[in-house]
């Protein structure tokens, strides 16, 4: 990192113009709590035994995620299903040689997990029950006038602006859980996130469709799990970790109680991804707009440039 070229894309932390943009990205509503998200997990078609080992452990990381048989759907045919059900994410896994190799991830913007209720929703659902009866009788009529409105949601498109973009992870270097050294065991606390050292614009919109994956609407620090994305030289190191309180075996000489001292346990998986590609929208290959798509031998031309 010492030896980087200065990059004109990088960016301070309180950029105005860049808190601007984010303010009303595609990704604000996950931030801000006001949308859980609801995370569609998919594989190649046939897949190997192997990849699901990723697939379990990355049902474990990430919170609200649903594993569905790729079994030979289309993927623009996942993404309508996807979102007529409310998800908000889809991930493909792809894999060569039984070893996981690449992800996709497609933000389809769906409305996502419903909130858990508070005293004022039910105070306001018994306020309006009485209004709600009054007007029953008025809804009981025949449902063949409606049936131009209620058609099959599956022909829906996906509207635009609320929806994408698409990104194409490489992924590498993946070592389940189980085989992590020490590791523990996750519980279905939704864990603190860790993004690090996203500092360009190409970097701030990559860590926020990662975060975008995770709800921020209720962290639950009782569970003391972490999931980190750590980007070093355009690799994200993606690691999961537990931390632990526990009773040292020296005084404090202020206090005259034992230290505690704090360490972690790593609960796996560890994986790294290098994107290549970011399109606007959901998944179109042939006709997408893409926002940035890596460059080998134009980009590659010296290590210094990251």
């Amino acid at each position: 990192e010492n030896t980087r070229e200065v990059d004109a894309t990088v960016v301070a932390g309180d950029d105005a113009e860049v808190a601007a943009d984010e303010a009303g990205d595609e990704f604000a509503r996950y931030f801000d709590g006001s949308v859980r998200p609801k995370v569609l997990v998919t594989t190649r078609p046939r897949p190997s035994a192997e990849i699901f080992k990723f697939v379990g452990d990355l049902l474990q990381l990430v919170p609200n995620a649903f594993f569905y048989p790729r079994r030979s759907f289309d993927i623009k045919d996942i993404c309508k299903y996807g979102r007529n059900k409310e998800f908000t994410h889809l991930v493909i896994l792809s894999e060569k040689s039984k070893v996981c190799n690449g992800m996709i991830i497609s933000h389809l913007g769906g409305m996502g997990m419903s909130r858990p209720k508070d005293e004022n929703d039910d105070h306001n659902d018994n306020h309006n029950g009485d209004h709600n009866n009054d007007d029953d009788e008025n809804d009981n009529h025949d449902e063949n006038d409606n049936h131009d409105e209620n058609h099959d949601k599956n022909d829906e498109e996906i509207p635009p602006g609320i929806s994408g973009p698409t990104a194409f992870f490489k992924v590498s270097n993946f070592i389940p859980g189980a085989d992590v050294p020490g590791h523990g065991t996750s519980t279905s606390h939704v864990p603190e996130l860790v993004l690090n050292n996203f500092v360009t614009r190409l970097g701030h919109r990559a860590g926020r469709f990662l975060g975008s994956l995770f709800p921020h609407d209720a962290p639950q620090f009782e569970g003391r799990q972490v999931a980190t994305f750590h980007n070093q030289r355009d690799f994200i190191f993606v690691r999961h970790h537990r931390y632990i309180f526990a009773e040292g075996k020296e005084d404090n000489p202020e206090t005259g109680k034992k230290k505690t001292r704090a360490r972690l346990q790593e609960l796996g998986p560890r994986f790294t991804l290098k994107m290549r590609w970011l399109q606007e929208g959901v998944f179109d290959t042939k006709f997408g707009e893409y926002e940035w798509i890596h460059k080998r031998k134009e980009m590659d031309t010296t290590r210094r440039r990251f």
